[in-house]
């Protein structure tokens, strides 16, 4: 085999692992690989051909990878190995929920220790609350001052 191919046979291999690695999740192990490839092709450019050739394989490298990087990751969007589902409020999924600000002023008591969240009861419903970093200790009396998001901020009466 000419001098001049191995390099470029070893580039293609390092491109094609690298395609690989997008594909089937490695924890990185084919992009070391990968990166193995490509450098020891690099390497016999510069011993058996010259700095040229390595230089004009590193710009290829260089202009390259981003590509084929940016290509497997919209590839991998739309094919069939990348999950599809997509959580929306038209299925009913809902990121809060929508009965929190109805304990708003109400009290209740800690169940546990508040340092600051923990769990308290409110009216009756056992929530996870959290204060505005006062400690409370467990079976204290507690007002709800605010909801935000899936937060309720709780303060100790008394």
């Amino acid at each position: 085999m000419k001098a001049y191919l191995i390099p470029v046979v070893f580039q293609v291999l390092g491109f094609l692992v690298i395609v690989a690695e997008i594909f089937i999740p490695s924890m990185g192990l084919l992009s070391v690989f990968a990166l193995g490839l490509i450098g020891y092709s690099l390497y016999l450019a510069y011993t058996t051909i010259s700095s040229t050739a390595m230089f004009i394989l590193l710009g290829a490298d260089i202009v390259l990878l981003p590509v084929l990087l940016i290509s497997g990751l919209k590839i991998l969007a739309i094919s069939p190995l990348s999950l599809k589902k997509k959580l929306s409020a038209e299925d009913g999924v809902v990121s809060q929920a929508s009965d929190l600000t109805s304990h708003l002023n109400k009290k209740g008591r800690s169940i546990t220790a508040l340092r600051p969240s923990g769990t308290a009861t409110i009216d009756g419903v056992r929530l996870d609350v959290v204060t505005d970093g006062e400690y409370v200790e467990a079976d204290e009396p507690v007002q709800v001052t605010g909801v935000t998001g899936n937060q309720v901020i709780v303060t100790k009466i008394g």
